[in-house]
């Protein structure tokens, strides 16, 4: 019987794990390829035969999502398989007729199929969007569950721009070991406020191996989602994050809404600076669409050293990058601190060069601000010449990554931290019940 040829929609992530639990070893299916969406430079390579296994022993391509219509022609294949989040349902739904109109299934592959089974207890944290405030309170929880006696092992959503078959399992305990690791700006800036705390982050490729492999040190496993994404390990306690500064996105984005409606725990966040009709617009939302769920208004706390020194000053602001690029916001920690104390914010657009220049056309509702882009060296040159050309005077690091460790520039940089606030304990009380239901 002839195997069922399929294409996997992705982006450097969810498409290979479920690639990995779905397809790998799997006599009824040919996976052709993989496309690639979101992430600079992924296309043209592969997905190596030491991950795909021995029915692939040339690896399977990625190819351009663009060749998407004419990859379902030429190659026959029967299933267009969506492996990757945050995408606007109407987009959602623009690739599926374009994998129909080619004579292709499209297929959405759920949880049930998809999270694997921990022999720990697992705590999830999730969002309904990029950027909707999941890190802070990620280490939030992790600190409360580690100060409460607990080993806490860390697994992060996957990131793998490198050479994917060195980052099939990934352990990262030391900064020094993200040097030896090459690892991106984005992947320093979800790893780097880990540990400095002084936890433990899991990542890589092949995550039945990445569990296994954090079970062997931790009584507990958390796992930290990217983008909008659903979990990859089945979770005991699912939290996810909704943000009220883009109300109504949590109705409208994939798989944001199911993450939303799947949540046991919804925690607004950012309710400090969002409008009070915002926040309530979100509260009213998930009333209707996961009235079983606990809601919890939350808060985070934005600081910077001396902010005295930004008053009248020129100011260049660098934010997290997928939070203003696919994550569609405008502004982001820094940019409150440097509006709060009267900066005069520059226009990093002005003197952008190479594939920053490129960011500000294919993302035209980005001003001012500077994404912190660095997906390799020599983007992360790019940010530092940006930087460099500019007029500013002091630079306002609003990105979880030490920026300074990474670029060489004249004007001082001045590190945004934001944190958590637990307002009336709310998380805290869920994280006690959860330990006493899950003892050691």
């Amino acid at each position: 019987m002839a195997r069922r040829r399929v294409v996997i929609m992705g982006a450097a992530g969810r498409d290979f794990h479920n690639f990995n639990l779905l397809y790998r070893g799997n006599a009824a299916y040919e996976v052709v390829a993989f496309t690639a969406a979101q992430i600079p430079n992924i296309a043209g390579r592969a997905y190596p035969p030491s991950l795909a296994g021995p029915d692939y022993p040339s690896g399977i391509p990625i190819v351009a999502e663009s060749e998407l219509a004419d990859l379902v022609r030429r190659e026959r294949v029967a299933e267009v398989v969506l492996s990757y989040s945050d995408l606007p349902h109407v987009e959602v739904m623009h690739k599926a007729s374009i994998a129909l109109a080619a004579g292709a299934s499209f297929v959405l592959p759920g949880p049930r199929e998809t999270e694997l089974k921990s022999s720990r207890p697992v705590v999830s944290i999730g969002a309904v969007r990029t950027g909707a405030g999941k890190s802070p309170l990620t280490r939030y929880i992790s600190r409360y569950l580690r100060a409460h006696g607990r080993r806490v092992a860390i697994v992060r959503h996957p990131m793998p721009y490198g050479d994917l078959a060195r980052q099939a399992v990934q352990r990262f305990a030391t900064m020094e070991d993200l040097d030896r690791a090459d690892c991106t700006i984005e992947e320093r800036e979800e790893y780097e406020p880990h540990l400095r705390e002084g936890a433990v982050v899991f990542a890589g490729v092949d995550y039945e191996r990445i569990l296994r492999a954090a079970e062997q040190e931790a009584d507990l496993v958390i796992w930290e989602g990217g983008n909008n994404d659903l979990p990859f390990f089945a979770p005991d306690l699912h939290f996810v994050v909704a943000d009220p500064h883009r109300a109504g996105d949590e109705l409208t984005y994939h798989p944001g809404e199911a993450n939303f409606r799947k949540a046991d725990v919804i925690v607004v966040s950012k309710t400090d600076s969002a409008p009070p009709e915002k926040v309530r617009e979100v509260t009213e939302h998930a009333a209707f669409a996961n009235p079983r769920a606990r809601l919890i208004l939350g808060a985070l706390k934005v600081t910077t050293a001396n902010p005295s020194e930004l008053r009248g000053r020129r100011v260049l602001v660098v934010e997290d990058g997928p939070t203003l690029t696919h994550g569609d916001m405008t502004f982001g920690a820094a940019t409150l601190v440097a509006r709060a104390n009267g900066a005069v914010i520059v226009d990093a657009a002005q003197t952008a060069v190479g594939s920053l220049a490129r960011v500000y056309r294919q993302y035209p509702h980005l001003h001012e601000i500077l994404p912190a882009m660095g997906y390799g060296t020599e983007q992360i040159h790019e940010l530092e010449e940006t930087i460099r050309r500019s007029s500013a005077e002091i630079v306002l690091d609003g990105s979880p990554v030490d920026l300074q460790r990474l670029v060489h520039v004249p004007q001082p940089i001045r590190p945004v931290n934001y944190e958590y606030e637990d307002r009336e304990n709310r998380i805290a009380a869920e994280l006690d019940a959860f330990l006493r239901d899950h003892p050691k």
